[in-house]
């Protein structure tokens, strides 16, 4: 009997990488069931992604502990993950679109995923979460409440062994600690019209300015609001005749196709930070 796992990778590109890595691994037994690579030519660096069937008996751990004699000689950042599904935590305020679609693609066995708790600053989306299953954690967040609020989060991301949180149109900043502590384990999605149209009632913005697409970007939480790698944009092309209403519901279509997209995505270990842009294996 074998299992399957994914060994992604990222360092200064040079000859012998490739078979460097696939020699440790025939070595092991492992057969290469899908190899991927991206020579960055701008920055100099390999990125690589390959998903691996190895014998009966492979403890990953050791396999991972046995490879970084071939890291430090090319100076690799690396990770071997286990092929199973991800623990998601979601967070989410007021408005339920973004989250609505993802319990759906989760039950459907799409997402990449499991959901495992719905977090949030308000009341509204308890149904839509307890009707799915799905543990709902109210956390009320105020100016004085602020910071004893995130420590619960990074609690309840330890409790339920959160692999990724994914702020489904969670209306709330994150301090720049908080960010740090999740730096490349957080998604957020916020509409594209950012930073042209910021503020209240974006949407109507749009109208005003006679927008000719509406659009969603799904990036990584960092301490710079809305400026994360992004790991996916949505885009759909309207006309005169949409008013704000309209739009609105174009770019919640968006937002909810760009967001399900990042998640599924890193959840199959498919993106890889590239300094402060990714790289995304299809």
């Amino acid at each position: 009997m074998s299992h399957t796992f994914t060994l992604t990778l990222s360092c200064p590109n040079r000859t012998g990488i490739v078979r460097a890595v696939s020699g440790y691994l025939f070595e092991r037994g492992c057969d290469i069931g899908e190899h991927q690579q991206f020579d960055d030519a701008v920055r100099d660096r390999l990125f690589m992604r390959t998903q691996v069937t190895a014998p009966d008996g492979t403890d990953l751990e050791e396999l991972s502990r046995g490879f970084a004699t071939v890291a430090a000689e090319f100076e690799m950042t690396y990770d071997f993950n286990a092929n199973r599904n991800a623990r998601i935590l979601v967070m989410a305020s007021k408005l339920g679109h973004c989250l609505n679609d993802l319990i759906y693609r989760w039950r459907a066995g799409s997402l990449g995923g499991d959901i495992v708790a719905v977090v949030s600053n308000h009341q509204d989306l308890r149904p839509m979460a307890e009707a799915a299953g799905l543990p709902f954690v109210h956390i009320p967040v105020t100016p004085a409440t602020k910071e004893a609020a995130e420590a619960r989060l990074l609690q309840l991301v330890d409790e339920y062994d959160a692999e990724l949180v994914v702020l489904a149109r969670y209306m709330q900043i994150l301090s720049d600690e908080t960010s740090k502590a999740l730096y490349g384990r957080a998604i957020n999605i916020h509409h594209s019209f950012l930073p042209g149209f910021k503020g209240a009632k974006p949407y109507h913005q749009a109208y005003q300015r006679g927008v000719k697409l509406v659009g969603a970007t799904a990036h990584y939480v960092t301490s710079d609001l809305d400026e994360g790698p992004i790991i996916e944009q949505e885009v759909i092309r309207i006309d005169h005749t949409y008013d704000p209403r309209a739009l609105q519901t174009v770019g919640r279509d968006a937002e909810a196709l760009a967001l399900s997209r990042a998640v599924r995505w890193h959840c199959e270990r498919r993106v890889l930070l590239n300094g402060h842009s990714t790289v995304v294996f299809p």
